[in-house]
């Protein structure tokens, strides 16, 4: 299917590793030009040659998300290479695991500042070229906004948030015709959970556990997974679809997961 994305400029923050950068290459390989917004020059110059060597179109931008003025830095960069911005991908984030008890007043706003702020300050200077190109904005949320998990206050709030942004920005956003979509991973394998998993005291116990239940295929969600669903939704094949939160988990959150 042609999605229809050729020559789209979308941004991708986090795009370099992870459901980040499985998002930023299926753009590109749909014809896209993927900005790869994040803080790690050499990570963003890497997945940036590798969609060049592909024969797709990208452009990386060093950026502390958590500084509003780099967040101005990444949309002004855009505008000046490419001249028009036609999606946005909330992406990067960490659980931090800042949590009630373990934690502090001043972690719990430096989570927020990294795990929220960015996503309302990009849209927001954003907007002016959004509402131009009748563009969309696709929010990457987490489970944890619905399930909980324990010990991680910043995390969970920012992610609870940005699933109330979603439907407060699809509203406001209306007469303009730009659409606004949340999509909520669970269990994704990335490097990011690799390393976690091996860090623990038996790693494949853990793993095994895990999956275990997951009810669909009893299997881990793969970032290319969630770039499927998140490219769709920036593409005009989900023209009418605004205000969604869509659950690509295989079940994990709302599927009983006793029947696995």
């Amino acid at each position: 299917m042609d999605l229809g994305l050729q020559e789209k400029v979308i941004i991708v923050t986090g795009g370099a590793k992870g459901i980040g950068e499985g998002i930023a290459k299926l753009i590109a390989a749909e014809g896209g030009i993927v900005v790869i917004a994040g803080r790690n020059e050499t990570d963003n110059s890497k997945t940036v040659d590798e969609i060049i060597r592909a024969g797709g179109q990208a452009y990386g931008v060093k950026a502390e998300l958590s500084n509003v003025e780099d967040c101005r830095k990444v949309i002004a960069e855009t505008i000046g290479k490419y001249g028009k911005i036609d999606g946005l991908v909330n992406n990067a984030g960490v659980n931090d695991g800042v949590g009630l008890e373990n934690g502090s007043p001043e972690r719990f706003m430096q989570s927020l500042q990294n795990n929220l702020s960015h996503y309302y300050n990009l849209a927001h200077f954003a907007l002016p070229y959004l509402k131009t190109t009748k563009g969309n904005i696709v929010n990457i949320g987490s489970k944890v906004a619905t399930t909980g998990q324990g010990n991680t206050s910043g995390y969970a709030a920012s992610k609870g948030a940005i699933n109330a942004l979603t439907r407060e920005w699809a509203v406001e956003l209306l007469p303009y015709s730009v659409r606004v979509n949340t999509v909520i991973p669970a269990e994704v394998w990335t490097p990011l959970y690799e390393t976690w998993i091996n860090s623990l005291p038996n790693p494949k116990e853990k793993l095994a556990s895990i999956t275990a239940k997951i009810p669909f295929e009893q299997r881990m969600t793969t970032s290319d997974e969630i770039a499927n669903t998140t490219v769709f939704l920036l593409s005009p094949r989900s023209s009418h679809t605004t205000g969604q939160i869509l659950f690509v988990d295989g079940g994990y959150t709302h599927l009983d997961r006793s029947i696995s």
